[in-house]
């Protein structure tokens, strides 16, 4: 699978995903041992496993998510993608807006991703 490829069911299924809650989807894009980083200063998800931890307890408290990931940039194996959501988190809304960067392996797995995203409480 070439890249642009990749990127695009990433995107595709994640926003799906994060829509439905459904951790499942969005894990089976990550490689077994794929290391995924959340914000530049917290700890690495190293594997499927771990991964799929962090996803599930991002979820929790959030309802009613409307996601949207635009069309990736790609450049060899690696993508940039940007994402918004408008949610609420614990009854409060929130809007979250980031990006992903993601690099893949040939068979089209994500093996490392990282994200930078900011929150607001929808009052600003």
């Amino acid at each position: 699978m070439n890249t642009r490829q990749a990127a695009q069911r990433f995107a595709d299924t994640w926003q799906h995903g994060w829509t439905h809650h459904d951790v499942e989807a969005i894990t089976a894009l990550y490689h077994d041992n794929a290391t995924h980083t959340s914000m530049p200063f917290r700890p690495p998800h190293h594997g499927k496993q771990a991964i799929a931890d962090y996803i599930t307890w991002s979820f929790t408290g959030e309802s009613d998510p409307h996601v949207t990931f635009t069309t990736p940039i790609v450049d060899g194996d690696h993508a940039a993608i940007e994402f918004h959501v408008h949610a609420h988190d614990n009854g409060q809304p929130i809007t979250l807006a980031g990006c992903v960067f993601a690099r893949f392996d040939p068979d089209g797995l994500a093996t490392h991703t990282r994200d930078y995203w900011h929150t607001t409480d929808g009052h600003q």
